[in-house]
């Protein structure tokens, strides 16, 4: 442990560092910390004796990092990075109950936002942080205690937990099905098709099920679904959308069936983490309420709202 302090470098040297190596100016490092330029000048000095080698050139005004100061910048302010979270996280949470959790935007907006009330008045010292992500991503990475995935449960590293699986049904607005009367499957392709881009092979899968050929080219393309039902609540075309996303839309007979025919896709939804947070407490309590929140989900419970 006394090596690691003697290897340590104080908070001032580092945060003069990076901003210095950040801007290329120890007068702009200054402005940004409230500091002199001297006051900044000394602490790179400083941290540049305690390395034992020059972490930047002086040139007049300018100053730019040396090979070993570019190779020790990205580090530095990766760090000083992740304990910026950390204190946001304290700040946030004081008795430490913080989540930190990557969400598919549409499955946290629509099916988990409308449940947190429940979890939270279990468990209120639990805060959670969501994140937004569409894609699968390297725990030891990025800073997340956990993530609800869409795929197969085949996480690398990771522990998944089946939460959902996924049916498919073809919506349209009213107006488009009246505009556009259907008589079985085989319509469909020679109408505009919307697509989520997440969801690249979603038709073709669909239009296999109903022993139909994939259909050729493409329509109008989304990221999320929550855009791809908006562009077909406009009457854009026919979305095959998740019905347990747009339970509200199908309540409410802004969208409608085009075609009564759901299919159960290949993938599913899993609560995914790293093998070493099943014991976090946080993830622990939601864990266990997110579980019971799938069950119920499959039995068929009334969903919140």
């Amino acid at each position: 442990m006394d090596l690691q302090r003697r290897l340590l470098p104080s908070m001032s040297m580092l945060t003069a560092f990076e901003a210095a190596a950040r801007t290329g100016s120890f007068t702009a490092a200054a402005a940004e910390l409230s500091l002199t330029q001297g006051a900044v000048s000394r602490q790179v000095k400083a941290l540049e004796e305690q390395i034992g080698t020059a972490l930047f050139v002086r040139k007049g005004q300018r100053v730019t990092l040396t090979p070993t100061g570019a190779l020790y910048a990205d580090p530095v302010r990766d760090a000083l990075r992740q304990i910026a979270a950390a204190t946001v996280r304290t700040i946030a949470a004081p008795k430490g109950g913080v989540l930190n959790l990557a969400i598919l935007p549409t499955f946290g907006t629509r099916w988990l936002v409308p449940r947190l009330p429940a979890f939270q008045a279990a468990h209120p010292h639990v805060t959670i942080h969501f994140t937004t992500r569409l894609a699968p991503f390297d725990f030891r990475v990025h800073d997340l205690d956990a993530a609800i995935h869409y795929g197969t449960g085949d996480w690398p590293d990771a522990v998944c937990d089946h939460l959902l699986d996924e049916e498919v049904l073809p919506v349209c607005s009213p107006a488009f099905l009246a505009a556009h009367p259907l008589s079985g499957p085989a319509d469909l392709p020679a109408l505009p098709l919307l697509h989520t881009s997440t969801r690249a092979d979603a038709w073709n899968d669909w239009l296999a099920a109903q022993g139909l050929a994939p259909r050729p080219g493409a329509g109008m393309v989304f990221e999320q679904f929550a855009t791809t039902a908006q562009a077909a609540e406009a009457g854009l075309g026919v979305a095959l959308l998740p019905t347990l996303l747009v339970r509200g839309e199908l309540a409410d007979g802004t969208l409608v069936p085009a075609i009564d025919r759901p299919h159960r896709s290949a993938r599913a939804y899993y609560l995914v983490h790293p093998r070493g947070k099943a014991n976090h407490p946080p993830f622990a309590a939601f864990r266990q309420w997110l579980l019971a929140e799938a069950r119920g989900e499959v039995q068929g419970e009334s969903p919140p709202g």
